[in-house]
């Protein structure tokens, strides 16, 4: 985890290391990673609700209620609704995110997985999703979930982001690359 403390807070950590430890003994790790995941959409999609999670300005019995609200609503109960209310009462809400990425990685490595974030210029098809998870599996040795962010800007090509390891193969990047080249040589 040493290679994620960076990307992640220690309160994240900390808090997804004991809802870990909690889903495991339950036996409901991937049900909890499917909450979690479903709580991650529902940020993504709600401006009111990335508000809720990231402002200082609302009291903790304010988001207390609101996310006891938005639990009620969207049937998140036991680990992941009692999780989501403490974080709110603790006021720790803000790491939500960090905290659900760090379940999400301790998940994988549960499972002897490793992640693999990619920038891909377009989304990508289930065939070359599955596609890049067996190369990858080929070059790690290990089964590969990957993580993918559409940008445009990268033209084409692909980013892949494997621990401490790059492989960036954008067109952006080779056209960065070509240009000082060329620099270079006039």
């Amino acid at each position: 985890m040493a290679d994620t403390s960076q990307l992640i807070s220690g309160v994240a950590e900390r808090y997804a290391s004991s809802l870990f430890e909690l889903a495991l003994e339950a036996g409901a790790v991937e049900a909890v990673g499917a909450d979690l995941d479903r709580v991650q959409a529902l940020i993504d999609g709600s401006d009111d609700l990335k508000r809720l999670v990231a402002s200082p300005v609302f009291s903790a019995d304010d988001q207390f209620k609101a996310i006891s609200a938005v639990a009620d609503q969207f049937g998140f109960s036991g680990l992941v609704g009692n999780f989501l209310k403490v974080i709110a009462r603790n006021r720790r809400l803000f790491a939500l995110p960090g905290i659900i990425k760090a379940f999400r990685l301790i998940a994988a490595r549960h499972r002897g997985e490793i992640t693999a974030d990619v920038t891909s210029a377009h989304a990508l098809t289930e065939a070359q999703q599955t596609e890049l998870k067996a190369t990858l599996k080929g070059v790690t040795g290990k089964d590969v979930a990957i993580n993918v962010t559409v940008d445009p800007s990268i033209l084409g090509g692909l980013i892949v982001k494997v621990g401490s390891r790059q492989i960036d193969t954008s067109l952006r990047t080779k056209l960065s690359t070509l240009k000082l080249a060329l620099k270079e040589v006039g």
